[in-house]
């Protein structure tokens, strides 16, 4: 839609509306001539597209969208698109992304039209405002959003149907310019390394060249971008265990949550958070890193939830809550070994920042387990295997196969020894560095003979709290075993004591192939001690690398011992 300049009383010409019509939006906005005068440029050459952020200019408005896109996280098509906005309410934010950004706000999270809808905003923020004139423009870069049959077929919850625009055909072909660039640039880059390399050699002084520029690291892309597809979240939202606990803990304890703000970090579906405001809660705030985040926000705007749950695009860390405090953070934070991927870290931010004194974390408390194990079965599947392949002997497929954490899961028969609590993780008080730690002591009585200890299990329990001061008693219980979730208090066990969950539990698995030693059988009731650590993986901190020292005392029956020691890394 275009202004038309010379309007009496700088009207706006809406579409689909007459001179005598008797609606509301007859007279949108009478102030006089404020901004409105000589919009239109005398040559299209002149026009120019203020960006929403800040002051820089584009040639045009597909390029100045991008802008907005790439580098301040604001997809306004998408905003069009998804909210089915006609004419007169893009104007409207226009100018309400505009008066924000004047503010100083550039973290926009828009998720219903209530934002936007006063007549305020009708009026021009930006003189000579390009975007304005050439609002009609936007129905050729975006493909609309399907339009419902009726209201009736809306509130049985049609599926809200969007489509690519031209805007991102436009984007793909730059990223792919920029990527053919970068690659070209590397080229020259490594061929200059090895030119240098080799001058190095050739004067006898390699490797001497300490001024160059150490590359920063990137430990973040992968992981976010990891969570941007549909197939890991349907894995969780399918791992009843583990959704129902937090569904259950929810709904069981509304008064906790009624008109409460909630921080959710990691949002993904937005399933959270919308348990949170069916729960009652007066504001909810959706937090994701990853490209999930756009179809959370469909999902919240279709389940009617827009006026309680805000979804912001960004890392904790980095983005601007629109509150200060909040009353409970909840997340679903853990993964394998509990503390892989290092999202604990973020969380426990947060947690200092925005969480109030007396507010509550949702889950409460973890706890870590370890227990021996035996699996001769799985041994004969995964590491003999190879030593007759079809008569053939492939024992090459053995190098390295013992040095990453396996996630799989075990029956109870294969517990050599009842499982032993080696970390608790109080997630109202814990802090990052109590999340790196070394010499863990453990000791299990083995409780039935075994061939050979085939390596360690590890898994966590989960607990979830009414208050921020309870604790988890007595010391040491395992969730299945938990008296409290009578109380309309949770917990589950990723462990093999309970139904399987997509955590699994994560294997140590013991070779013997580095030492060369042959295998030990243990008896029943002979002991076995050792020490655990987990630490960062110093190529990527949201790796895990696990340290486990261990000696089974001698039963009197020969000289030879089981122990060792060694590193898994789960990656």
């Amino acid at each position: 839609m275009a202004l038309e300049p010379g309007k009496a009383d700088g009207q706006l010409s809406l579409p689909n509306q007459t001179e005598d019509s008797d609606t509301e939006n007859d007279e949108v906005y009478t102030k006089a001539d404020e901004g409105w005068e000589d919009v239109e440029p005398d040559t299209e050459d002149e026009l120019s597209f203020v960006s929403f952020f800040d002051s820089e200019e584009f040639p045009s408005l597909s390029a100045m969208l991008w802008h907005a896109k790439e580098r301040y996280n604001f997809d306004f098509l998408d905003v069009v698109n998804v909210l089915n906005l006609d004419d007169l309410e893009t104007i409207k934010l226009i100018n309400y992304v505009r008066s924000e950004s004047k503010a100083g706000k550039t973290n926009i999270a828009i998720s219903g039209k209530e934002a936007f809808e006063g007549d305020e905003y009708m009026i021009p923020v930006l003189a000579e405002d390009s975007v304005l004139i050439h609002v009609g423009d936007l129905r050729d870069l975006i493909k609309p959003v399907e339009q419902e049959a009726d209201q009736e077929a809306r509130q049985n919850n049609d599926s809200i149907k969007t489509s690519v625009d031209k805007c991102y055909v436009q984007d793909l072909e730059e990223k792919n310019q920029q990527l053919e660039a970068q690659l070209q640039m590397a080229k020259a880059a490594l061929a200059a390394h090895y030119d240098e390399a080799a001058t190095s050699r050739s004067n006898g002084a390699a490797g001497e060249n300490t001024n160059s520029p150490k590359q920063s690291r990137d430990d973040d892309t992968h992981y976010f971008q990891s969570y941007g597809y549909n197939d890991i979240h349907e894995t969780m939202l399918k791992d009843t265990i583990r959704t129902d606990a937090y569904r259950d803990f929810i709904y069981l304890n509304k008064d906790i949550f009624k008109d409460k703000v909630v921080l959710d970090i990691g949002c993904g579906t937005g399933i959270l958070s919308m348990f949170c405001a069916k729960a009652g809660a007066r504001k909810v705030i959706a937090v994701d890193n990853s490209d999930i985040i756009r179809k959370a926000t469909r999902n919240v705007y279709e389940n009617d939830l827009a006026k309680i749950v805000t979804c912001i695009f960004g890392k904790i860390e980095e983005i601007q809550l629109p509150v200060d405090k909040v009353d409970i953070i909840i997340s679903e934070w853990m993964g394998y070994c509990l503390l892989y991927e290092a999202m604990l870290d973020s969380v426990l931010w947060a947690r200092n920042k925005y969480l109030k004194p007396d507010g509550l974390m949702v889950p409460s408390y973890c706890t870590l387990r370890l227990a021996p194990v035996s699996d001769s079965e799985y041994m004969d599947n995964t590491v003999n295997f190879w030593n007759d392949v079809y008569g053939f002997k492939m024992t090459s497929m053995l190098d390295k196969i013992g040095e990453d954490v396996i996630v799989r899961s075990f029956s109870p028969e294969n517990i050599a020894a009842p499982s032993q609590e080696f970390l608790i993780l109080p997630l109202q008080t814990i802090k990052s560095e109590d999340l790196t730690f070394k010499d863990k002591p453990f000791e299990f009585k083995i409780s039935q003979d075994i061939d050979m200890l085939d390596g360690f299990a590890i898994w966590f329990d989960t607990f979830f709290t009414r208050s921020p001061d309870a604790t988890i008693k007595p010391k040491g219980v395992k969730a299945e075993e938990w008296k409290e979730k009578e109380g309309g208090e949770v917990a589950f066990t990723t462990g093999p004591g309970g139904k399987e969950t997509h955590w699994q539990q994560c294997m140590m698995m013991i070779t013997h192939l580095q030492s060369g030693k042959s295998t030990i059988p243990l008896q029943r009731n002979q002991v076995v001690r050792g020490t655990i650590g987990y630490s960062k993986r110093e190529t990527n901190s949201r790796e895990l690398d696990v340290n486990l020292k261990w000696e089974a005392e001698s039963d009197n029956s020969n000289d030879r011992k089981e122990y060792g020691q060694r590193i898994w890394s789960m990656r």
